[in-house]
């Protein structure tokens, strides 16, 4: 399994799709900042310490991650047959179930990096503009929400994934599906009984951005962990095919 994960490291070094997940992180962090420059009744919101940590985190979980996370974990997992080099694979043989176990673990591992950096852009700001106004609890409790957040949300989108590379449709296609998933979030969270169920609002529960009853957050978690077992039986059922060869 270690052998697999470097390899799948190594592989991503040369991907562009993580060069382009970082920058849809720096660019959502540049947008949100640009945003609370603008004046409301004389108010610039990126004045009150604390709520470009908060609204990164938010616009960038309804608008951008999830898409460009489900988009790299559909990819990793579709590329050694869009690319044919799953022949080349099975020559040495490869057990493929512990190979799409180890794309997933990179998904997850990277789902939590990028909110972590995210997380780091924000901080970063908020030091430039309130330094004096952060408290270590603040900082903490900030960076307990990105990281549970960058949990939650891979649980939320390994379905997307999973049909994605089971439906061999592309991996495109999951940065399309993701990106309409996580946008009606925006309106489930309207309502506290969706925006508990509903999985992208729900990791935001999970997480603590906003306060639960314990019920709420046992029902979000139950949610979560459905998700990622309705991903789970079916890339169980996935299997690997060459170009050209009989089905």
């Amino acid at each position: 399994m270690l052998k697999l994960l470097w390899a799948e490291c190594r592989k991503l070094r040369r991907s562009k799709i993580v060069g382009i997940t970082v920058f849809a992180t720096v660019m959502v962090a540049v947008i949100v900042f640009i945003q609370g420059w603008v004046m409301h009744d004389g108010i610039r919101e990126i004045d009150s310490a604390g709520w470009y940590m908060t609204m990164a985190q938010v616009m960038a979980t309804f608008l951008v991650l999830p898409a460009v996370i489900a988009l790299l974990g559909s990819y990793i997992i579709c590329r050694e047959e869009q690319e044919d080099t799953i022949k080349s694979l099975r020559i040495i043989p490869i057990n493929e179930a512990k190979l799409i176990a180890a794309k997933i673990l990179i998904t997850f591992v990277f789902s939590v990096l990028i909110y972590l950096l995210l997380f780091a852009i924000a901080f970063l700001a908020e030091c430039v503009l309130h330094f004096s106004e952060l408290s270590l609890g603040t900082v903490l409790y900030f960076l307990k929400l990105y990281f549970l957040q960058g949990i939650g949300i891979y649980f939320a989108i390994s379905p997307i994934i999973a049909l994605v590379s089971y439906m061999k449709k592309g991996y495109w296609m999951a940065l399309i599906f993701t990106e309409i998933y996580s946008f009606t979030g925006l309106f489930m969270s309207m309502s506290n009984t969706l925006r508990t169920f509903y999985p992208i609002t729900a990791s935001f529960g999970v997480a603590g951005y906003y306060d639960t009853t314990v019920a709420e957050k046992a029902g979000s978690i139950i949610v979560l962990l459905l998700c990622g077992c309705l991903a789970a039986f079916m890339l169980q059922r996935l299997q690997y095919r060459e170009r050209n060869s009989k089905t």
